[in-house]
């Protein structure tokens, strides 16, 4: 009898304390952009998963695809109180609303009680809100770099260029190139200038004073924006880029480089995925370094990360939900967890991710990231939809003499 009794106080409390459990477990309401048709949206399921598993807590998951719509709908959220517990969002600009508002909380408030909340990540690749404090904590980036089809190198006799490629060495491989009947540029100059222009900016200038705006038509950026143009044109009157560099589409351009038939290719980490997919063989491709000119080094690069978690003034000043939602954000990026999003992107870890499985092309950029030694954001990013448009339709102008660098680059700031 006693112990049957015992058993059943032993039941009565262990029921007790699973009450107990279910009470404290809660339920975030979380919003990202990995939404059905992302890329990482498998890995952000099992992340969420794994927290779940690990914390006795749920995750309403309002997460959708990245655009405009979604941009407004988070912002509208914001105005109205229904902003979730944790967002993934925009670090640049897109989010100040919300920030001057005190919707979201500074992670020196949150160490301020969680010392170790995202100490695995650079405070130099946070970003900085215009109050000059950091609010979200960096999942993976973006890079620009040049892509190079190493089977026409080779029929070339040009080596695949390393983090010390100079200006002179391109020149001289271009015009090599060139010789052996094959296309050193591949671009549209039409549809996409903006990767040349960003690498011939910072070749005239630095990776430190990449992202200044001209403010007149006679200042230092003014005068390093021209300078960019201006090389530009000179590959372009060199024939450097294909014959119908000023008609043809970036697709058309890109499968010139495919197809091994042009040499070097400028552009973004999206782009892997494309080769991964379109590419006959992987090996005969890789990525390299945009030669450097002046006091920019090949290894400094375009790229950043524009998106990071966000905890918001909701969920810190739930007692239900604080702890909560610091824990789903040191998983989400951890270490571990990062490295499931990552092939070949920038991240913000000080142990940098570890990415299995990599393909050739992938491994490559893995490769070349690991000796890049600074990037700078888009400086085009800090332009608006006017001036960005002016100054790039004016690209095929400037290449062809029909208006000058100087011109182009006084119209475009004209408009931002």
């Amino acid at each position: 009898m006693k112990k049957a009794l015992a058993f059943l106080l032993a039941a009565v409390m262990l029921l007790g304390l699973g009450t107990v459990a279910m009470a404290d477990s809660v339920t975030l309401n979380v919003v990202t952009s990995y939404g059905g048709d992302d890329g990482n949206r498998a890995n952000f399921e099992a992340a969420v998963k794994a927290y779940e598993e690990s914390t006795g807590n749920k995750v309403n998951d309002g997460s959708a695809t990245s655009n405009e719509e979604w941009k407004a709908k988070v912002l509208t959220d914001f105005e109205t109180g229904s902003e979730p517990d944790v967002l993934f969002f925009f670090t640049n600009a897109d989010a100040e609303p919300f920030i001057s508002a005190g919707k979201v909380v500074s992670i020196d408030e949150i160490r301020a009680e969680y010392p170790d909340f995202a100490t695995n990540m650079k405070s130099s690749m946070m970003a900085v809100a215009a109050d000059g404090k950091q609010y979200s904590v960096p999942s993976s980036g973006y890079w620009e770099n040049m892509f190079v089809n190493k089977a026409v190198l080779a029929d070339c006799g040009v080596e695949v260029p390393g983090p010390d490629y100079t200006w002179d060495q391109f020149l001289a491989d271009c015009e090599t190139i060139k010789a052996a009947g094959y296309t050193p540029i591949a671009c549209s100059l039409v549809e996409v200038p903006h990767y040349w222009f960003e690498f011939m900016v910072m070749n005239n200038g630095t990776v430190a004073n990449h992202l200044d705006v001209p403010a007149s038509a006679d200042d230092a950026a003014a005068a390093k924006w021209a300078a960019g143009l201006n090389d530009i044109k000179a590959l372009y009157e060199a024939g450097y880029f294909p014959a119908n560099t000023l008609t043809a589409s970036d697709a058309e351009t890109v499968e010139l480089f495919n197809a091994g038939e042009a040499a070097f290719l400028i552009d973004g980490s999206w782009k892997v995925g494309y080769f991964t997919q379109n590419a006959a063989d992987l090996n005969d491709f890789a990525i390299a370094y945009v030669p450097g000119k002046g006091e920019r080094s090949a290894s400094e690069a375009i790229g950043g990360i524009s998106m990071g978690y966000f905890i918001t003034r909701k969920a810190w000043d739930d007692p239900a939900k604080r702890a909560a939602a610091v824990e789903f954000v040191s998983q989400l990026t951890s270490d571990e967890v990062l490295s499931t999003f990552v092939t070949t992107e920038v991240t913000a870890l000080v142990n940098g991710a570890s990415p299995a499985g990599l393909n050739p092309l992938q491994q490559s950029a893995a490769d070349a990231n690991a000796n890049i030694t600074a990037i700078a954001g888009a400086v085009q990013d800090l332009l608006t939809a006017e001036a960005r448009g002016d100054l790039f339709a004016n690209v095929q102008n400037v290449v062809t003499g029909k208006i000058s660098a100087e011109d182009a680059v006084a119209q475009a700031i004209a408009l931002n």
